[in-house]
C-alpha cells in the first residue's frame, strides 16, 4: 500500500470515528457501469403564481394568502446510446387540463422535435397549488378578473414548461441510472375508513381496511460520480392541507428534505396511483411535514442500500384510448340539472347546454392517454392519465413483474379512473360524479378497466419487443 492510499484510509477512519459522515454524505451503493450508456439533463423552475390565481380544488373560491414554500416544475431528459430520448416533467400542479398539455406537446414537437410518446407531463395533484386553464372549470364561481388571471398564468406555465424541457435537453451529459424501492405507510384507503375514526384506530393499533400501495419506488441519476437527481413516487392524495397558502403538501416537504440532505441532487415526485388514498389524519402543517419526512426517510433508506444499475436502451410507446361513457347527457337531462341546488352541478349543466346551443355534439368517449417506457432491461414505466385508483398500480405490478412503476396523474386531469371493483361499489371515485370534471356524462362505462388493461398490455409488449 503506497503512502497516498495509507493517508486516505487513515483520513476516512478518523472521519468515521468522529461521526462526521452522515447518511446523506455517504456514497450511494451503485456499482460502476463502465462507459456511460445514458445521458441525462435536468432543469427546474419556480411555478408559484405572482398574481392572485385561486388555489385549485375543493370546489370553492380560495384566494391565496402567502406561501409556506415555492412550487416547482422539474424536468428530467434522458437519452440512450442510440439517441432515443424521453422527457419526464414533474410539477406541483393540482391538475393539468388537456387544453394546456396539448399546446405544450405541440410546442415541444415544433421546437424540440419531441413526439408525444417521448414526453410524460405529470402533476402531483397538490391541492395547495394554482388553477390552470379549464381544469375543474365548473368548480368555481365565475369572476371575469379570475378568468383572466388564470388565462395569463396558464400561458406563462406553458412557456415555462417548454423552456425547461429545452434547458434539460441542452444539459444532457453522460450519466448512470439506478433504481430501488422503499416503503412508507401514511396513505389510507379513504373509501374503506372513516376519516374521523382513523386516529383512534391507529392509536389502538387496529388494522385499517382497504387496499393500499405503500411502495416508494426510487430512481437515481448520477453524473460525473455525483448524485444529480432523485425521482421517487408514492400512491396518495396530496390533500393533507386545505388552507389558503401555496405549498407542495407532503410531496413538497419530502422534496425539500431530500434536497437539503443531498444538495447536489434535484428531487422529483410522481403520484403513483393515489386516487382513492388519503394521508390520514390530516389538516395541519405539522402532519404535512411529518408525512413529507416519512416519505423522505423511505427514500433515504433506499439510497442507503445497494441500488440496481439500469442498463442502456430506451423505448417508448403511447396510445390515446377512447374511454367510453355509460351514457351521454341529453338536453332534457341537462335542463333538469340546470337549477340544481348543488351550485357546481348547476354551473356544469348550464355550460353544457351552452355548448349544445353552439352546435357541439357530445362524444360518447374521451381520449385517454397511456404511456409505456422501458429503460434498459430493468425498468418499465406505465403512465396513466388522471386520477387512477390504487387497483391499477397493484394490478400492473402483478402482471408485469418486478421493475414495474405505474404513474398516475399524467398528461390530463380528466376525472377519477375507477377499477371495475370501484365502479361496481360506486361512491365518490366510482359513481356518477363526472360532472365535477366537466365531462358530458355522469359516469364511465363499467368496462373501462378491461379496455385500459388491454391497451397497457399492447404498449408494454411493444416496448419489450427485442430489436
Amino acid at each position: 500500500m503506497n503512502r497516498m492510499a495509507i493517508w486516505r484510509t487513515c483520513a476516512w477512519l478518523v472521519l468515521c470515528a468522529a461521526g462526521t459522515m452522515s447518511r446523506a454524505d455517504e456514497p450511494l451503493a451503485v456499482p460502476g457501469q463502465g462507459p456511460a450508456v445514458w445521458k441525462a439533463g435536468l432543469a427546474r423552475g419556480v411555478s408559484t403564481p405572482r398574481e392572485s390565481v385561486w388555489l385549485a380544488g375543493y370546489g370553492s373560491k380560495r384566494a391565496p394568502e402567502g406561501k409556506l414554500h415555492d412550487l416547482w416544475v422539474k424536468v428530467l431528459a434522458l437519452e440512450d446510446q442510440a439517441g432515443h430520448r424521453g422527457v419526464l416533467i414533474t410539477s406541483d400542479f393540482q391538475g393539468v387540463p388537456k387544453s394546456m398539455s396539448d399546446r405544450v406537446f405541440a410546442r415541444l414537437r415544433a421546437e424540440h422535435g419531441l413526439e408525444r410518446h417521448q414526453v410524460m407531463f405529470t402533476f402531483s395533484h397538490n391541492h395547495c397549488g394554482p388553477r390552470l386553464g379549464d381544469d375543474l372549470v365548473d368548480y368555481y364561481p365565475i369572476e371575469a378578473e379570475q378568468v383572466e388571471l388564470v388565462r395569463r398564468y396558464t400561458l406563462e406555465m406553458e412557456t415555462l414548461v417548454v423552456e425547461l424541457v429545452g434547458g434539460a435537453i441542452r444539459d444532457l451529459s453522460p450519466a448512470e441510472l439506478a433504481m430501488g424501492q422503499g416503503t412508507t405507510t401514511f396513505a389510507v384507503n379513504r373509501r374503506d375508513n372513516v376519516e374521523a375514526e382513523v386516529p383512534r384506530l391507529l392509536a389502538d393499533g387496529a388494522r385499517l381496511r382497504g387496499v393500499v400501495d405503500h411502495a416508494v419506488p426510487v430512481l437515481t441519476v448520477r453524473r460525473e460520480g455525483e448524485l444529480s437527481a432523485i425521482l421517487f413516487g408514492y400512491a396518495c392524495h396530496p390533500t393533507t392541507l386545505s388552507f389558503m397558502q401555496w405549498c407542495g403538501d407532503y410531496p413538497g416537504f419530502a422534496q425539500l428534505a431530500l434536497e437539503r440532505d443531498y444538495p447536489s441532487a434535484m428531487a422529483m415526485f410522481v403520484n403513483t396511483c393515489g386516487g382513492d388514498q388519503n394521508p390520514l389524519p390530516r389538516r395541519t402543517v405539522e402532519l404535512c411535514e411529518k408525512y413529507g419526512g416519512m416519505l423522505a426517510q423511505a427514500v433515504r433508506e433506499t439510497l442507503g442500500q445497494p441500488l440496481q444499475p439500469i442498463s442502456g436502451g430506451l423505448r417508448s410507446e403511447f396510445e390515446l384510448l377512447e374511454l367510453p361513457y355509460q351514457e351521454v347527457m341529453t338536453r332534457q337531462q341537462l335542463i333538469e340539472f340546470s337549477e340544481d341546488r348543488n351550485a357546481l352541478r348547476a354551473r356544469w349543466a348550464n355550460r353544457m347546454i351552452g355548448l349544445l346551443d353552439d352546435g357541439m355534439r357530445f362524444s360518447p368517449a374521451y381520449p385517454y392517454p397511456l404511456h409505456a417506457w422501458k429503460l434498459g432491461d430493468q425498468l418499465v414505466i406505465i403512465g396513466m392519465g388522471a386520477e387512477t385508483v390504487v387497483d391499477y398500480s397493484l394490478r400492473f405490478k402483478r402482471e408485469f413483474g418486478p421493475g414495474t412503476w405505474v404513474f398516475g396523474y399524467v398528461d390530463d386531469m380528466i376525472a377519477y379512473i375507477p377499477s371495475r371493483r370501484v365502479w361496481e361499489e360506486g361512491g365518490y371515485e366510482g359513481g356518477s360524479n363526472l360532472y365535477e370534471y366537466g365531462r358530458p356524462a355522469l359516469r364511465w362505462s363499467g368496462e373501462i378497466e378491461d379496455l385500459i388493461a388491454e391497451s397497457v398490455q399492447r404498449l408494454v409488449a411493444k416496448v419489450r419487443e427485442t430489436q
